[in-house]
């Protein structure tokens, strides 16, 4: 299937290979953690509280922040954009002190990345989302914060770019706007498609 849209439906913004890198690295990391079992892993991977290791549900907090870091990319103009800009510079200028003292080597521009934009319909599925996390905040273990605020930043970091992040990038934004005209459509409206 092929979608065209209008250049004003793309925000643009840059990523270094250094932050890119960075983002590879927490990605690689958690990922790690995860096929281990996580700390405290018995005999083959068996997890803290007797489980085994490898559950899938364990990388849902992750999954979860990496489609929020996506989504913040997605909506330039907000609040949630202004965030991701400040989270992909912080990322940019780590992985680029990283860059430096470990090889030697400067970060350079991994390309200006026009990523899928938010639209009206979108944008009520990521408003309810926020105000759900926002108003839930108490009730989530730190662990979980933990884990969906590393997805966040490999979110906002990984999905500037050209290719497979990108790819799957547009799929979560097209998805949820999707999901938001189904939303104002049928359950607002009750116009069923």
């Amino acid at each position: 299937m092929t979608t065209t849209l209008a250049a004003s439906q793309y925000t643009t913004t840059t990523i270094s290979t250094a932050g890119f890198a960075l983002g590879l690295a927490l990605l690689g990391a958690e990922l790690w953690r995860w096929h281990k079992g996580g700390k405290g892993a018995g005999p083959k991977g068996a997890g803290p509280d007797g489980g085994g290791g490898r559950d899938p549900k364990a990388l849902v907090p992750l999954a979860f922040g990496i489609v929020c870091g996506i989504l913040m990319i997605a909506c330039p103009a907000g609040l949630l954009g202004a965030l991701a800009g400040f989270l992909r510079w912080g990322g940019n200028s780590v992985g680029d002190l990283a860059m430096k003292w470990l090889t030697g080597a400067q970060s350079t521009p991994l390309g200006t990345a026009a990523t899928p934009r938010i639209d009206q319909y979108g944008a009520i599925v990521v408003t309810a989302v926020i105000v759900a996390l926002w108003l839930l905040r108490k009730q989530i273990a730190k662990a979980i914060k933990g884990k969906w605020w590393k997805g966040v930043l490999i979110g906002c970091l990984l999905c500037v770019s050209t290719g497979t992040a990108a790819l799957i990038a547009q799929q979560v934004v097209e998805g949820v706007n999707g999901l938001g005209a189904w939303a104002i459509g049928g359950l607002a409206k009750g116009t069923f498609v």
